[in-house]
């Protein structure tokens, strides 16, 4: 009797590759653009709060944002508070990622923790 174990190539409970759904459009999204044109990367929070909160950044202030970030990672800030004219923004500049993005009204009753730097744009 064989006690080892042994793959089998065709499980029932395997899993499945599911079909990605594509936009019927074919036009990228803003989150995909913005990547590709500035190398910024949204994340699916900060999404959400961007478009939740109708807060609008021009393409100008995005390129300017990550200038900063290169900076600011530079000199060995990973985790910033962006403070624009549109909005406040937290930022991760080691994976160039926005975390989460509030109006200028709102962050302005709030308190940041766990950042070790802070941008004015």
């Amino acid at each position: 009797m064989d006690h080892r174990i042994h793959q089998i190539s065709h499980h029932p409970l395997s899993l499945k590759h599911k079909k990605l759904q594509t936009n019927k459009e074919n036009t990228p999204s803003f989150k995909d653009v913005l990547q590709e044109v500035v190398g910024i990367k949204i994340s699916k929070h900060a999404q959400k709060r961007l478009q939740e909160r109708k807060i609008e950044i021009a393409e100008e202030s995005w390129t300017k944002l990550h200038e900063k970030m290169i900076e600011a990672k530079g000199k060995g800030i990973i985790d910033s508070l962006v403070v624009m004219e549109e909005a406040a923004l937290i930022v991760n500049t080691k994976n160039n990622t926005v975390i989460t993005a509030m109006d200028r009204e709102e962050a302005s009753s709030q308190i940041f923790t766990n950042i070790n730097g802070t941008i004015l744009l």
